[in-house]
């Protein structure tokens, strides 16, 4: 390999070795500071993580006069602009679990732990955290030097500027959270007047010690160590997925830049440190897949960096699967049956929550047939049925609902000649008979059709198949 010489060598030779000189093997026992610079992951970054902005102004977009989506736990109902979803849908939850599950699974498979590098709340916030940090206190050499020098004053203001912008961040994290389950507009009101219950005060306060404590102090440890996904995510990985993966082949031998040159038989990487200067686990991706990796490739942004000032192709270290790096060919997704299975899954759970969404329906109708006795013949020979029906209310108003039954000649029904109250969010139950004349029967067992509408919005309705018994 020919000697490739770097315009700027020497003063950027002294930058790109300044951080290395303060790297060692995260082992736990101490902050990581990691370097913040910019590059196209990092942009993508930015993007992905504005996301959760929804998780903050969620709870105050209105949607015709009341709050777009609440989670009433109280009265025990989800709103969802128009949708109510009340207990009895919960069969719909365990498909949306699962759904996200295998949406996790799938997107581990195919690109590794790219929600904890692009998505995980822990990451997001961390990395809000110590953008307020290298902000106020400056590059991590400074951060260091004023972590473990003496408290002086500029350290006092500087401390307090920084926990005191976290502690904002943190309380308004709780107070979002809050605002999913009641109405986030009297929720402040409350807050600040006394009025708030106990249980709100209580998650306000938990939240904001939560992310003081995850964000601000313990960061990357805790994809190291409270993180379930980084502990399975090898179960999850295979030989053709793509994750950032430094090219031992072009990069090794490595060997330092030396004035300004990289020296004849040396391989791209100039051991510069880079790439573990950025990670905000301070591992070194050049020692091949960690646990700690969370796939944020902040560690490509620098490498391409150093690459481009120092006159080499970027891509030293790039999204790349162990396949591709051992010259195989790299399978397309609907090749590889463990991607396919996660997405069949995932198809059907999506299918059956978009089919649950579909059919929720305004009103949901039950009738239950009194089972002593069956029946009761009158003394006009007719025969009579008692029913016990109950009204669902799946909207955000009280109405008054009509209830119709059909099926029989000349069939009467009582109890329900007049419109019903049905209470919002609520199961409201009553008897009703059925009398039929005895000649418009030809069996035992006759099926009759049971119907419940709105009053004030007939096309909400919903029907019911229930049986008609005499002794014929």
């Amino acid at each position: 390999m020919s000697e490739t010489s770097v315009s700027n060598a020497p003063k950027y030779e002294d930058d790109i070795y300044e951080d290395a000189a303060n790297w060692h093997v995260n082992t736990g026992d101490e902050k990581i500071h990691a370097k913040r610079m910019t590059g196209h992951w990092r942009k993508l970054k930015w993007l992905t993580h504005s996301v959760w902005l929804i998780f903050f102004i969620g709870p105050y977009l209105r949607w015709e006069g009341h709050q777009a989506v609440l989670f009433d736990i109280p009265n025990r109902q989800f709103h969802i602009f128009n949708l109510t979803i009340l207990p009895q849908d919960v069969w719909m939850l365990s498909l949306v679990l699962l759904f996200f599950a295998m949406l996790l699974a799938a997107v581990t498979s195919i690109a590794g732990r790219v929600y904890c590098g692009f998505f995980c709340f822990q990451t997001i916030w961390t990395d809000a955290f110590t953008w307020i940090e290298n902000k106020i206190e400056g590059s991590p050499t400074k951060r260091r030097k004023l972590e473990e020098g003496p408290w002086t004053g500029e350290k006092v203001r500087k401390l307090t500027t920084k926990w005191s912008l976290w502690l904002v961040i943190s309380v308004l994290t709780g107070i979002s959270f809050v605002a999913w389950f009641t109405d986030a507009f009297q929720l402040w009101k409350d807050l600040f007047t006394g009025q708030a219950s106990g249980t709100e005060y209580f998650v306000v306060g938990l939240f904001t010690v939560g992310t003081m404590t995850l964000a601000g102090k313990l960061r990357e440890q805790a994809c190291f160590w409270l993180c379930p996904y980084a502990r399975i995510q090898g179960v999850m990985y295979d030989k053709e997925t793509i994750l950032p993966t430094y090219d031992y082949n072009r990069g090794e031998p490595r060997g330092r830049l030396k004035k300004g040159k990289v020296p004849e038989g040396q391989g791209d990487c100039i051991d510069c440190k880079q790439c573990v200067a950025v990670c905000p686990t301070g591992i070194d991706i050049r020692m091949g897949q960690q646990e700690g990796c969370i796939t944020c490739a902040l560690c490509i942004d620098a490498c391409d960096s150093v690459m481009e000032k120092i006159g080499k192709p970027k891509g030293l270290i790039r999204y790349a699967s162990l396949d591709e790096m051992e010259g195989k060919e790299q399978l397309p997704v609907y090749k590889r049956p463990r991607p396919l299975i996660y997405l069949t899954i995932l198809t059907l759970a999506l299918a059956g929550i978009i089919y649950g969404l579909t059919h929720l329906g305004s009103i949901e109708l039950e009738v239950l047939h009194e089972r002593a006795p069956l029946f009761v013949q009158l003394s006009d020979g007719s025969f009579q049925n008692k029913y016990r029906i109950k009204i669902l209310n799946k909207t955000d108003k009280d109405f008054q609902a009509q209830v119709t039954a059909s099926g029989i000649p000349g069939m009467q029904l009582k109890g329900a000649d007049k419109p019903l109250p049905a209470r919002s969010g609520e199961a409201t139950s009553y008897t009703v008979y059925i009398k039929a004349p005895g000649s418009a029967l030809k069996d035992k067992r006759t099926p009759i059709i049971f119907k419940v509408y709105n009053v004030a919005k007939p096309e909400q309705e919903a029907t019911y198949e229930s049986m008609f018994f005499a002794d014929k």
